[in-house]
């Protein structure tokens, strides 16, 4: 049977390595990349669909056939210059309104890159909007008529190369490698590599229902 696992974020750290995983997986068939911009990437298993985001039948076409999403997309405050409208509509809007799209046409599997402290109580910008996109997303669980397998992966500070470079993170990176051994266990930084392996990984299990993976489930499923 046929595979297609559409990824969003294919850019990002974490997008970057599940792209590099997901072309060596002989799981998937297709490896549909979605972007707001052309990517050059000669692969002949994967399809990159550049589309707009804010129009709906661009985004609803994209996400037709596809049998998984996985979703790493996610900006900055630097990179919207603060206007948290912005910041939203993407952190936010995009996976949510892939997941809409994606039910529509059968889907029903999402892997979903959230962060440690995920939760819609919080006062904080960026915690309660990602704890927003968790439960708008568990809201669309359903045997029939919606997901039957939501995977979310909370990790605390990210270790890898990115392509853009974050002071502040590189700093976090350092001190965060040196004094990792000390930091309780969902703290623990961990790499963006891992977080990819353990979500390709996960994808595989297709565990029925809603599942958070945090530093130690990461560490388990990559092995």
């Amino acid at each position: 049977m046929k595979r297609t696992a559409t990824l969003l974020g294919a850019t990002g750290l974490i997008g970057g390595h599940l792209l590099e995983i997901l072309k060596k997986e002989s799981f998937y068939d297709e490896v549909r990349v979605i972007s707001r911009r052309p990517l050059e990437i000669d692969h002949p298993k994967v399809k990159v669909v550049v589309i707009d985001f804010n129009d709906e039948l661009q985004f609803k076409a994209a996400m037709e056939g596809s049998d998984l999403v996985f979703c790493a997309i996610g900006t900055t405050q630097k990179k919207v210059k603060g206007d948290k409208k912005l910041y939203r509509s993407i952190d936010f809007d995009i996976p949510i309104n892939a997941a809409k799209h994606s039910i529509k046409y059968g889907c029903k599997q999402f892997l979903i890159v959230s962060s440690l402290g995920a939760d819609s109580s919080k006062r904080g910008f960026y915690l309660k909007l990602k704890g927003e996109v968790e439960e708008a997303l568990i809201a669309k669980m359903h045997p029939t008529v919606g997901f039957h397998s939501l995977s979310i992966f909370r990790p605390s500070l990210l270790l890898g190369d990115r392509k853009e470079k974050r002071l502040a993170e590189d700093i976090g990176q350092f001190f965060g490698k040196v004094l990792k051994f000390l930091m309780p266990g969902k703290s623990k930084p961990i790499e963006g590599e891992n977080v990819a392996k353990a979500m390709v990984a996960a994808a595989k299990l297709n565990k029925k229902g809603v599942e958070i993976y945090h530093y130690k489930e990461m560490k388990e499923l990559v092995g």
